[in-house]
This record gives structure tokens, C-alpha cells and sequence, in this order.
């Protein structure tokens, strides 16, 4: 068992790590990484995420989601499109294929995720999802944290 002494912040990372190796493990019969899945992901949610935008939400670099997205555009699942009013900018959508393969992936991922809260009470699973969710909207340094 790991020791928390006192800070989340590592426990928290020592369960994405864990989690990441077992999702990435799944993805593998779709042919797709953690960070494209989640790309696949956000593109559907947000149609039209700018490559920077995608940078942000998988926590890289905006080269390394260049990258990433370039390997998706040369997959098919992926098209870059104009911004209608930034020329420097593209847009990324999903193509057909990309909503396909993520809907094909979607299940397996879900299955691991039930697979390891296995266990767990639905007030478990929802306290523990209620705080990741409010950690994700974390106020950038110097800015107030909100109370419930």
C-alpha cells in the first residue's frame, strides 16, 4: 500500500500512472494511445479544438500534440480545417472514421474502469469523481478556490 503522508497531489499521480499503463494496455487492440484516445475524446465533445486547445486538455506540449494529431490526420480519424477567422489557426475535427474508432474504443475503456472500481459503493464512486471534477476546474495560481 502506498503511503499518502499527508499530500494527494502524489497519490493522485501514482493512480493515473497505474491507470494510464492498464488503459493503454486496452487501447492497444484499437490501435490508439491514452493521448489520442483522449483526443478522439475532446474532439468529439468540442468539435473544432484548435491544436493548442488539444495541447492544453492532454497536459503536452503543443509540439508533441502536433505530433500526436498528425498521426491521427494520417490515420484518417482526424481532418484539420481552416478557422474561419485566424488564418494561423486550424481546426480539428473528427472524420468518420475517428467517431467510429472511438466508439469502438469507448467500451473498452469503460470495461477497465468498471473492472477496477470493482469494490467500490456508488457513493464511493461519486465522491471520488465529484472531487477529481472540482480539481480540474483548479484556479490558476493567485486566483481564489471557490467553497462549496
Amino acid at each position: 500500500m502506498t503511503q499518502n503522508l499527508g499530500c494527494s497531489t502524489f497519490l493522485v499521480r501514482h493512480a493515473w500512472l497505474a491507470l494510464r499503463g492498464v488503459v493503454a494496455e486496452a487501447l492497444v487492440q484499437h490501435d490508439l494511445s491514452v493521448a489520442q484516445f483522449a483526443s478522439l475524446l475532446m474532439l468529439d465533445e468540442v468539435p473544432g479544438l484548435s491544436v493548442a486547445d488539444v495541447a492544453r486538455k492532454v497536459s503536452t506540449a503543443r509540439q508533441s500534440a502536433n505530433e500526436m494529431l498528425g498521426g491521427l490526420e494520417r490515420a484518417g480519424l482526424v481532418e484539420r480545417r481552416p478557422h474561419p477567422s485566424d488564418r494561423r489557426t486550424q481546426q480539428i475535427f473528427l472524420t468518420d472514421a475517428g467517431r467510429q474508432r472511438l466508439a469502438e474504443a469507448v467500451p473498452t475503456v469503460q470495461a477497465v474502469e468498471a473492472r477496477l472500481a470493482a469494490g467500490f459503493t456508488a457513493e464511493e464512486i461519486a465522491v471520488v469523481t465529484a472531487w477529481l471534477e472540482r480539481m480540474t476546474e483548479a484556479p490558476a495560481p493567485g486566483e481564489e478556490i471557490s467553497t462549496l
